[in-house]
């Protein structure tokens, strides 16, 4: 899996790493168990602190998307099943992404159209319940 970091982003680089590498779990294109590079590595290779780096795989890991092995460094650990505290927390963000729709015009269709795009794209199949 390739990671590109855009710097004309707006988002923090730590945030562009760790999304990269949940949308590359989404998408299986990284596999469980498979290793991530060394913090130093990925850094080196990005052009970027090692800092930010380990940020985002510490955000990942406290995530559960990655487990921290001593001897193979940062894995792809398996995500647990969606429970009442990931619900909350995606239906707060699902709220917000709401509101800006409503604020530019969006009908509710055209949302859950959007919705149902973007779940698709991630690498989500919703005849099979999210499974692929």
């Amino acid at each position: 899996m390739v990671i590109e970091i855009n710097t004309l982003n707006t988002s923090p680089i730590y945030e562009q790493l760790r999304d990269q590498i949940v949308l590359g779990i989404a998408a299986k294109k990284l596999a469980l168990g498979e290793s991530l590079p060394s913090v130093r590595r990925l850094a080196a290779d990005l052009g970027i602190n090692f800092h930010t780096v380990n940020k985002a795989y510490s955000m990942l890991c406290d995530e559960g998307y990655i487990a921290m092995d001593r001897r193979k460094g940062a894995v792809i650990a398996q995500t647990e099943e969606s429970g009442e505290a990931f619900a909350l927390e995606l239906a707060d963000k699902l709220t917000m992404s709401a509101a800006e729709a409503i604020c530019h015009k969006v009908t509710e269709s055209e949302f859950l159209a959007i919705c149902k795009q973007c779940y698709k794209d991630a690498g989500g199949n919703l005849e099979n319940g999210g499974s692929k």
